[in-house]
């Protein structure tokens, strides 16, 4: 029977045929690709077999026939996987005219399990720096000999540092900056590369080049070597012969250890490359045994990547730098994260050997960010170097630095003097960004009619790539990149429209609970650098910070459908909630005389409250939270089917929310203080009565028209504020806050030729010029959390209120303010779901696209509402 349907994108933990894992029960996902409408699956049946061929009888798994619509995150259910295997799986779909489709095959690789798995041993130079000084970086050699055919060859490989590897000349991987941030002294994440095609016969040459990193080098404003005093990796080569025999070659006591070019190498404070030396051998290398309480596994998020280059735009003379010379600052047209790599051969003469180059990273220049010439701004990097040094030898075609990044819009270079002639500027092509980040992609878009929105857009997204360099960062510059989980907690759902990052977010959510403090509180920053201490060590991050552990989990099963995330880290929740209980008196957390960290409160609104923390009271905002993460506990309990905990922590949300209202809430709905951010909480976390709501909403847009359509929130508030206006009716004022231009509003920054979120809203105005640079970042993705609506509300892509990852949504644009369409698509695990409308000639135009096996409920503006099934549905109607 003829289909129309086939079956997509068969992924494994969410990658195309991945190697290494260490999953027991590898999750499954597949998509249905069908114009057909109404097309949707019935049944599935997945076989797992160890050969391509054995799916008449496989012996690992075949599930039968299973009755469920499901195509996503199915938890294999086999035989027990053992390491170093390869699994090949099919899906056998029936749809619902019960024609049966046969995907193609996909396979799998488990990696190494246990301890035990691992012959290699951790290898270091024999050289370390101090708490203030850097050694150079070394590489590590190893040569060996193969003498039979080569079937298959695996390295496993990871490092308290940064490494990457060579085998016979050649880079093995495109990952960077790997193994990545974790806790060194709790968990090390190991990659997998197939190098098969990189061995030879006879003599082979492996390489390791090792830097500092995170284990060992600057994290924020603390000294060096917070894990270790220098950097080590740990690498295994497995070789499968043609014959069916293995054999392992790891790093060990024959490895040796060369200096030479690479003088120095930091995150925060840059690489130095010197090319007139050589490599130089230096000796046998230290070895030390794998730490028993150290666990290893492979990670669940896409790697570090080079994701994109970008050309210069413009360059202009920087001015005469003390002790360097003529400066040249290059564009590069985009506020970004990475690197750059300088292109001698675009130098119309040759470079002298000797001749040094140095290059100074920033986002903005001096004379402010509408500037187009003058010197950069530097003083927002604090102790952050942000600089990197290469001396030529006369014969390098190019060069760009391996182990760090920076970030930055501009870069000044000195030491071009002897290669330019009189009255010349530097060629544009000599500079080109290499922009990094961790390599998910691109899952939604939104553009509208105002290009200023768009540019909001866009600078959403900028600025998340920039910082989810492995981990979510509050900026990627000045001497912090931080993993703050209260920047985290309220950008996770945007970042979850714009980036596929279920797996970043299940990643960094085994990170925080290593995290967790004994008494069960979360710390501010994940992994943990003990920015809040208390007398055992590590504190609680306080309120919106600290309620990341149940927020960023919960809003990424609601986002993908992923319930393995709430699934492992349940446990973690209920710590974490029974610690906010034993902190609380009479259901209220942070009261005045606590005696502990009462948080950060709504950091850096704009309230006339005169301090930094926001005039919010941290005892308002710590039980708004703690309600807050005991309700979406509740839920959690409910989707998990754990109903007496549902029910009990039912209960414990109905008495906060009462302490809530006896504490600060009036008989008529105020709140005090009558700031914008108490009437968020109290009304996205559901703390009011039904009969006082409506007040509260207009004492709320009443503070709003006061400040002249202007927010005043801060960090805590400002990804509240349009959702809670719109579901309580006063569309209109949110669509004025979006389209407000003076500062504090969204599109100030825009309008000042920002191309990434600001930390703050003022982070320059004319009047002021730059804020106070000890906290004046201008990549700080926090604010871009207006990013939701823009695709929740304005394009109206809404997930259905019970059933999560887009299998049935919702489908409810909302047009408004100035805008006369708009449009939107997000990639599901389903497929693509688009939303398109138009305002013409008082009718509304629209176009959706349901993809297959998912349904939609539409209501259109002006009150139409019809089911829609798996199709393309294109209408208008007229405007009331």
């Amino acid at each position: 029977m003829a289909t129309n349907l086939s079956v997509a994108d068969l992924l494994c933990e969410g990658f195309d045929s991945p190697l290494g894992l260490t999953e027991a029960r590898p999750h499954l996902s597949w998509r249905l690709d069908s114009n057909r409408s109404g097309a949707r699956q019935v049944a599935y049946r997945v076989r797992a077999s160890s050969s391509p061929q054995g799916f008449d009888v496989p012996e690992l798994w075949d599930s039968g026939r299973i009755e469920s619509n499901q195509t996503a995150f199915i938890a294999y259910d086999g035989v027990p996987l053992y390491g170093r295997e390869r699994v090949y799986w099919q899906v056998e779909v029936e749809d619902e005219t019960g024609a049966i489709t046969l995907s193609e095959v996909a396979f799998f690789e488990t990696g190494l399990f246990k301890h035990s798995d691992w012959a290699a041993q951790f290898i270091s130079a024999p050289i370390a720096g101090g708490p203030l000084t850097v050694a150079p970086v070394p590489r590590l050699t190893r040569t060996f000999s193969l003498e039979k055919p080569v079937k298959s060859a695996r390295v496993y490989a990871t490092a308290i540092g940064i490494y990457f590897l060579e085998l016979n000349g050649k880079r093995v991987g495109d990952h960077e900056l790997a193994p990545g941030w974790t806790d060194y002294k709790q968990s090390l994440r190991f990659q997998t590369f197939d190098v098969t095609e990189q061995l030879q016969s006879g003599d082979n040459l492996w390489r390791a080049y090792v830097g500092d990193g995170w284990g060992v080098g600057y994290l924020a404003w603390d000294p060096r070597q917070r894990y270790s005093d220098r950097p080590s990796i740990l690498a295994q080569l497995e070789v499968e012969y043609e014959d069916g025999s293995h054999e392992i070659i790891g790093t060990d006591d024959k490895w040796t250890f060369a200096l030479g070019p690479i003088m120095n190498a930091d995150l925060l404070q840059g690489e130095s490359y010197n090319a007139q030396l050589g490599w130089k051998e230096m000796g046998g290398v230290e070895v030390a045994p794998i730490p028993d309480n150290v666990t290893l596994r492979a990670s669940i998020a896409p790697p570090v990547r080079v994701t994109e280059e970008l050309a210069a735009v413009a360059v202009h003379n920087g001015g005469w730098l003390h002790g360097v010379g003529q400066g040249w600052v290059f564009d590069l047209g985009q506020n970004m994260v990475g690197r750059v790599r300088l292109n001698f051969l675009a130098l119309k003469n040759a470079v002298p050997p000797g001749t040094t180059f140095r290059l100074r990273f920033a986002e903005v220049l001096k004379d402010g960010p509408l500037a187009t010439t003058g010197r950069i701004y530097t003083e927002n990097l604090r102790s952050a170097a942000q600089t990197d040094v290469v001396t030529s030898d006369g014969e390098i075609d190019s060069w760009e630095p391996v182990f760090t990044f920076h970030g930055f819009r501009y870069v000044e270079i000195s030491g071009l003097a002897t290669v330019l002639n009189k009255d010349e500027e530097p060629p544009l092509e000599f500079v080109t960004g290499v922009v990094m980040g961790t390599d998910m992609a691109r899952r939604g878009d939104f553009e509208c009619s105002d290009s200023l929105i768009n540019q909001l857009q866009r600078n959403i997204d900028w600025g998340w790539r920039g910082n989810s360099v492995d981990i979510p960062t509050d900026c990627p510059q000045r001497d912090e990149r931080l993993g703050w989980t209260g920047d985290a907690q309220v950008f996770c759902e945007t970042a979850n429209w714009n980036r596929d990052a279920r797996g970043f977010w299940a990643e960094w959510a085994r990170q925080v609970r290593e995290a967790q403090t004994p008494e069960g509180g979360i710390p501010p920053v994940v992994p943990d650098t003990e920015v809040v201490k208390s007398p055992t060590g590590s504190a609680d991050g306080g309120p919106a910070w600290a309620d990341a552990v149940i927020i960023c989990p919960w809003t990424t099963y609601r986002s993908t459908g992923d319930i393995r995330i709430l699934e492992e880290n349940y446990d973690v929740f209920e710590r974490y909630v029974a610690f906010q209980s034993n902190t609380s008196r009479d259901y209220l957390r942070c009261y005045d005389g606590c005696g502990y960290f009462q948080g950060f409160g709504d950091w850096l609104a704009l309230d006339g409250s005169g301090v930094t923390e926001g005039g919010t009271p941290k005892e308002l905002v710590g039980t708004a939270f703690y309600a807050h993460s005991v309700n979406l506990l509740s839920k959690i309990a409910t989707v998990l089917g754990k109903d007496d905990d549902a029910a009990k922590y039912t209960v414990l949300f109905s008495e906060i929310k009462t302490a809530f209202c006896s504490r600060f809430v009036t008989p008529e709905g105020r709140l005090s203080p009558p700031y914008q951010t108490p009437y968020l909480l109290a009304l996205e976390f559901d703390l009011l009565p039904q009969q006082l709501r409506e007040n509260a909403a207009k004492e709320l847009v009443a503070e709003i028209r006061k400040n002249r359509n202007k927010l005043s929130t801060g960090f805590v508030g400002s990804p509240y504020i349009n959702g809670v206006l719109t579901r309580e009716g006063h569309l209109d004022v949110a669509y004025d806050l979006l389209h407000q231009k003076a500062w504090p509003s969204w599109l100030y920054a825009v309008t000042q030729n920002a191309t990434t979120i600001w930390e703050r809203w003022d982070g320059w105005t004319p009047e002021k010029g730059y804020q106070d640079a000890g906290m004046n970042s201008f990549n700080h993705y926090a604010y871009g959390a207006i990013g939701a609506w823009l695709y929740g509300y304005v394009a109206g892509i809404e997930l259905d209120s019970d059933v999560p990852g887009y299998a049935k949504f919702n489908l409810t644009p909302r047009p408004g303010g100035e805008l006369t369409w708009a449009k939107a698509h997000v990639d599901s695990a389903h497929g693509r779901i688009e939303s398109e409308w138009h305002l013409e000639d008082g009718h509304f135009k629209y176009r959706f696209v349901v993809p297959a096996n998912t349904s939609a409920t539409v209501l259109l503006p002006e009150g139409t509402t019809f089911d829609a099934v798996a199709g393309i549905y294109e209408g208008q109607v007229e405007m009331k």
